[in-house]
């Protein structure tokens, strides 16, 4: 299946985060977007891996993507390396995106950085025609995506690209929330993290509707890009 969007996340629940209004938005233009999960979030201090897969499942349906795939890297521990720059390869050989959307270059965590880098080296690799990789006993071809941008996580980052979320931020929190084990519940049990309280979850939507404010617009989804991004004219910027 070829897709027009990939997007890969260190942990489920970044993609939703990070860009989750923008996959909402373009699914509902017609477009193929697909999320790939480098770990299962193992290490996260809520929850079980078995139930952030559920939640991730559900958070899927919610966002309408084709297709959500996890390569189950060490959660906290995965490297920059050969060994999983190929895999990262497999999975843009296997869907062929326009675009790639991926961490932020840096940020709190360490997997957010480390997994940014991971997949911005793997896109340039994947073009490489004598790097050879199969799936399902089958050679692939060479492809390398055309754009790859970096969504904002937990800093804030001063954003290159903004994309206008308009009407689409009521389907990314619930996507977020979604994740129930992970994010705020004045009933929960487990311990508290920087992810679970009130005032992270309001942030969602008060960055959303700042970056909004900038660009004028209700809200916005910023990102960040290592080249420049080309348009045809003038008349394609706003």
């Amino acid at each position: 299946m070829k897709l027009d969007i990939l997007v890969f996340g260190a942990h489920p629940d970044d993609a939703e985060l990070g860009c989750g209004a923008t996959i909402a938005k373009e699914v509902a233009r017609g477009k193929k977007v697909g999320i790939i999960d480098l770990t299962r979030g193992e290490l996260g201090t809520r929850g079980t891996e078995d139930t952030r897969a559920q939640e991730a499942d559900d958070a899927a349906k919610i966002l309408g993507v084709a297709v959500r795939d996890n390569l189950g890297f060490s959660d906290g521990f995965f490297v920059n390396d050969k060994e999983h720059q190929l895999e990262v390869i497999k999975m843009i050989r296997k869907y062929q995106p326009e675009i790639v959307l991926c961490n932020a270059i840096d940020d709190r965590h360490i997997d957010h950085g480390k997994g940014s880098q991971l997949v911005s080296d793997a896109c340039f690799l994947s073009g490489l025609m004598k790097i050879e990789t199969t799936i399902q006993g089958k050679n692939q071809e060479k492809w390398r995506p055309k754009l790859v941008l970096h969504f904002i996580q937990w800093k804030s980052l001063e954003p290159d690209v903004v994309i206008d979320v308009t009407g689409f931020i009521d389907t990314k929190m619930d996507a977020v929330l979604a994740y129930k084990t992970q994010f705020y519940d004045p009933n929960s049990d487990e311990p508290e993290t920087p992810i679970s309280s009130k005032n992270f979850t309001d942030s969602i939507i008060y960055r959303a509707r700042d970056l909004g404010r900038i660009i004028g617009t209700e809200y916005g989804e910023g990102f960040n890009v290592e080249r420049y991004v080309a348009v045809d004219s003038l008349s394609d910027l706003k």
